[in-house]
């Protein structure tokens, strides 16, 4: 089954859609790892991936973000040296009306009548200023740590920015 285009789900329209127990056959998550690196080690450093405008951001462009970030900071920092977490969860499920097309499509389709459509995803809803992912490391791996959210940030459907949470004064910024 092919995707639709993220731009089709990317602005909040309708009201959130939560209630899983009311729809049968939800889509599991891609995104299942919200902690990598080390967590369980304190850093003095705290970069953060912030959206600015207000949208929806899906499963699947989030986990492409996870791997992008944690592939380079893995690759450049190490293993131990850094925390990275997801701060947001799709909890939000995406639905879609198919219609059929082509010929003999109007005796096969019933068109917008109880349109309530099946679920194809999920998507976590995200406010203007919200943090979607961030990173902790040292003061000598600032710049490592930033240019992994930039590259997380080109997986994101929204413009993002980059901002020092902790430890401005350590990195100078």
């Amino acid at each position: 089954m092919a995707r639709k285009p993220g731009r089709m789900y990317r602005h909040l329209e309708s009201p959130a859609y939560t209630r899983r127990e009311y729809m049968g056959g939800v889509p599991g998550s891609k995104i299942t790892i919200f902690d990598m690196g080390n967590p369980g080690r304190e850093f003095p450093v705290t970069v953060s991936l912030v959206a600015k405008e207000a949208c929806q951001i899906r499963h699947n462009a989030l986990e492409a973000a996870r791997i992008a970030a944690n592939k380079f900071l893995m690759r450049e920092v190490g293993r131990m040296n850094y925390h990275l977490k997801i701060r947001v969860y799709p909890h939000h499920v995406l639905r879609e009306n198919k219609l059929a097309v082509g010929a003999g499509a109007d005796r096969v389709s019933k068109g917008m009548r109880r349109a309530f459509g099946r679920a194809v995803g999920t998507a976590a809803r995200v406010k203007s200023g919200q943090r979607i992912i961030s990173v902790m490391v040292e003061p000598h791996n600032f710049l490592k740590a930033k240019e992994s959210l930039k590259r997380a940030s080109y997986k994101m459907p929204t413009p993002c920015s980059i901002v020092v949470d902790d430890g401005a004064e350590l990195v100078g910024s």
